[in-house]
């Protein structure tokens, strides 16, 4: 028979993930800072936001929120925003299957002679569209996932980039089936 220890199993360990939720609610004064207020609250992060009306008659807007936690936590964060009144629906787009992701990034590149002729090479080869050009800059933008948009700016670095502004990740699932 084998002795029994007096020492416990160590615990186990919570295994932090990102996740993309869905989120369909009424298009009104105070909701997103409702929603905001309730991850700064309770000290969860927010990685990415994006807002927009998608339903104009129904005033009804989707916001997709990329967030990390441990399962525990993106559980209560679902169900702590299935409880708030101006929300419609939830779903986590991580759980629910393969979802489409996507994030617009603007990138300012400034420099001169071989700099603006790579700067130019590197924007083709990821399929980014000049918007504004100058003797001296371009302004690129650039439709992917966040992982390319990554690689895209690491890239400029090295080129001249002086300035980013992103739009955040838009997603839905695959599919015929909509929330």
């Amino acid at each position: 028979m084998p002795m029994k220890s007096h020492y416990s199993d160590p615990p186990k360990r919570q295994v932090l993930a990102r996740h993309t939720l869905s989120v369909l609610v009424d298009n009104e004064p105070g909701v997103l800072a409702r929603i905001a207020g309730l991850f700064s609250g309770r000290g969860y992060n927010i990685e990415s936001l994006t807002v927009s009306e998608t339903e104009h008659e129904q005033h009804v807007s989707r916001i997709t929120i990329v967030t990390t936690g441990t399962s525990n936590v993106i559980e209560q964060i679902k169900h702590q925003l299935d409880r708030l009144i101006p929300v419609h629906k939830v779903i986590d787009l991580t759980v629910a299957g393969d979802a489409v992701e996507r994030e617009l990034a603007l990138v300012k590149v400034v420099g001169k002679g071989d700099q603006r002729v790579e700067a130019l090479r590197l924007a083709q080869a990821f399929g980014a569209r000049t918007v504004d050009a100058t003797l001296t800059s371009f302004v690129f933008e650039l439709t992917g996932t966040s992982d390319e948009v990554e690689r895209f700016l690491r890239l400029m670095t090295g080129v001249g980039l002086a300035e980013v502004s992103r739009t955040g990740i838009a997603a839905m699932n695959r599919g015929a089936e909509s929330m």
